[in-house]
């Protein structure tokens, strides 16, 4: 049986159309500076070489000597600065600054937005939902297809080992760029995706350099504020194209205040926990003798997960610091008709941005009617079951003890059980009850065996 479920895929790019509509336009030629092969040849754009540095992952460190203030303040300067650029320009589809937010009251600090513009008034698309790994598919959507207008700067590690900027870069078709991009439709300011090796068109799948390369961003950035999430298939990703998603938002989130039991310590000096009276179930990773050992650590997680067929989110937080691991299941509950109909008329899209407790509203009604108790109803369809996700966490320590990390080996004798056992809120014992059946380790066949 093939899951699928309709929903109106979110524009990120003003040259994402309908498929009729691209189709139609292939005839007759590009013509709009775009990321093709048609576009690149002398094209040029601002490159961010960032230092690739085996920095201890609980804090930036400094080489003896060397200035502590980079030649670009990165966030607010580049980032912030092109962005701003883009919104003068009318790039966006809407004005982001002008959305109602609010911190709903309650415990957790929940965050409302009132994002209207985000919604499109046009079709349904089907959207597969039992296959995590999908080859690239060229014809539909992807970001070679942008204007170049949309990048905002290229992102490479540094060849000589220093921090540079420069102001026009060529395109290097031959060593595929990672690039930073605007999403015009925007949850909040400075909303971007980075785009591991563009042209080498990537399917959406987590790899050891790809996450690398997103940590080494969050570390740049430099501000706690700044956070990357990551969408895979099966967990509202709607384009099979690699990236990642970041923007900026001054308040913490409720997952990041959560409280955290500590599962095990590595012998890379990684921590992995678990989330503790929070609505989702979820991981959390941090630490490590460098921040490679902790990229390696938190990508094996994630690939086990790929390669299992379980669906799941991304957070980066804390300058790349802490790392939220959040298998879910709510697009399969929601292909099998198993989600509640008040919460499918909310039209919310539980991706990482809303499982981190940014809610992304797109009706009035529901953001004036916002409340801890309607936020936590709706991340808890997207938690795995009790039992569920514990067999997940089974997978994931047993890739990560089978996989070299650091340098090492890790050993099963590495990985111990939890001292005291998680206890959810008791509103949500609910949480615990589950029919669902059994993921099965090592298939790639969807997971709702029927």
């Amino acid at each position: 049986m093939m899951l699928r479920i309709k929903r109106v895929p979110t524009v990120v790019s003003n040259y994402q159309k309908e498929e009729a509509e691209e189709g139609a336009r292939r005839g007759g030629g590009c013509g709009r500076n775009c990321l093709n092969k048609c576009c690149i040849p002398g094209a040029k754009l601002p490159l961010y070489a960032f230092k690739r540095v085996n920095f201890v992952a609980g804090e930036k460190a400094l080489a003896v000597g060397e200035n502590p203030e980079p030649p670009v303040a990165f966030l607010d300067s580049l980032l912030l600065g092109e962005w701003e650029d883009r919104m003068q320009r009318g790039l966006f589809r809407y004005d982001v600054t002008a959305n109602e937010t609010k911190i709903i009251p309650g415990e957790h600090g929940f965050i409302a937005q009132l994002n209207e513009g985000r919604h499109l008034k046009k079709r349904p698309t089907e959207f597969r939902v039992d296959k995590v790994l999908q080859p690239f598919d060229g014809s539909k959507f992807n970001f070679t297809k942008v204007g170049q207008e949309e990048i905002l700067f290229q992102f490479e590690a540094s060849e000589d080992g220093e921090v540079q900027f420069f102001p026009k870069a060529p395109i290097d078709a031959d060593n595929s760029p990672s690039v930073v991009a605007i999403n015009v439709s925007p949850i909040e300011y400075g909303h971007v995706l980075l785009i591991p090796r563009i042209l080498e068109c990537l399917p959406q799948r987590i790899d050891r350099e790809s996450f690398s390369l997103a940590l080494y961003m969050a570390a740049e950035a430099g501000n706690p504020y700044f956070r990357l999430g990551y969408n895979s298939l099966g967990a509202f990703a709607t384009i099979n194209h690699l990236h990642f998603q970041a923007y900026y938002l001054a308040v913490p989130f409720p997952i990041e205040k959560a409280p955290t039991q500590k599962l095990t310590a590595l012998e890379t000096g990684v921590t992995i926990s678990e989330l503790v009276n929070y609505p989702v179930r979820g991981l959390v990773f941090e630490g490590g003798d460098t921040v490679q050992d902790l990229s390696n650590v938190v990508s094996d997680s994630c690939i086990c997960l790929q390669d299992n067929n379980i669906p799941y989110n991304v957070l980066i937080s804390d300058c790349g610091k802490r790392i939220f691991l959040l298998p879910q299941c709510y697009a399969e509950k929601q292909a099998l008709g198993e989600v509640n109909p008040e919460l499918l008329d909310t039209q919310v899209n539980p991706a990482v941005w809303e499982i981190s407790g940014h809610m992304v509203l797109k009706r009035k009604k529901d953001f004036e009617e916002a409340s801890e108790e309607n936020a936590w109803r709706l991340l808890t369809e997207v938690s795995l079951s009790e039992e569920r996700f514990q067999e997940v966490n089974a997978l994931i320590f047993e890739a990560i003890a089978s996989v070299g990390n650091g340098g090492q080996d890790i050993t099963p004798s590495t990985i111990d059980k939890p001292d005291v056992e998680p206890q959810a809120p008791e509103d949500v014992d609910v949480m615990k009850q589950s029919s669902r059946p059994a993921m099965v380790a090592g298939t790639q066949e969807c997971l709702v065996l029927q």
